[in-house]
């Protein structure tokens, strides 16, 4: 599974750009499965539903289940939150998966960046942003010297979803190639 982020600072557009890319990736054959992050505590649970009564009264998790769907709910209490990294496993077969939020991670990422938020570019310092999403059009952007980033338009949807597409099937390895990449190894 191929992992990137899609970053940028609030009122970018991050969750609007995901919306559209997802069906747009779908288009090129692949199963993409997300992840959202947030600064903000969530509670999918309305006041007065079974499962906020259940958490209140100390459920550590919670599985919400119907014939097409799934929620899997798990209450940190005073755990720390922990890596990105370690929540991969929680998802299931995907060849890609994309994940909002993160901004500062590890993670390669495409930036979202919208010149009407007046936020500085994470391209700027953050050698992990592969592309750029913006609204900026042919205005040039404050990109250090000799940096040199694809540059899509926030509305060119397609073009993005090409890019996320084809890097994505160059980092892919197949079972096969597994297998013949450990034989070698082990000769």
């Amino acid at each position: 599974m191929r992992v990137l982020g899609i970053a940028g600072y609030s009122g970018s557009g991050k969750t609007t750009l995901l919306v559209r890319l997802l069906p747009a990736l779908r288009a090129h054959g692949l199963v993409v499965a997300t992840v959202k992050h947030t600064h903000h505590r969530f509670d999918p649970w309305p006041e007065g539903h079974h499962a906020a009564a259940w958490r209140a009264a100390g459920a550590r998790e919670i599985l919400w289940t119907d014939p097409r769907s799934r929620l899997l709910h798990h209450e940190l209490r005073n755990e720390a939150e922990p890596p990105i990294e370690t929540l991969y496993s929680l998802i299931g077969p995907a060849d890609l998966l994309l994940i909002e939020g993160y901004k500062f991670s590890t993670l390669e990422k495409i930036e979202v960046h919208r010149r009407e938020t007046g936020a500085p570019l994470l391209a700027a310092n953050d050698p992990l942003v592969i592309a750029l999403a913006t609204d900026a059009g042919h205005r040039p952007l404050a990109l250090p010297a000799g940096r040199d980033l694809p540059i899509f338009s926030v509305d060119d949807v397609a073009a993005l979803a090409a890019f996320i597409a084809a890097r994505g099937r160059a980092a892919t390895v197949t079972p096969d190639v597994r297998v013949t990449l450990h034989a070698a190894i082990e000769r």
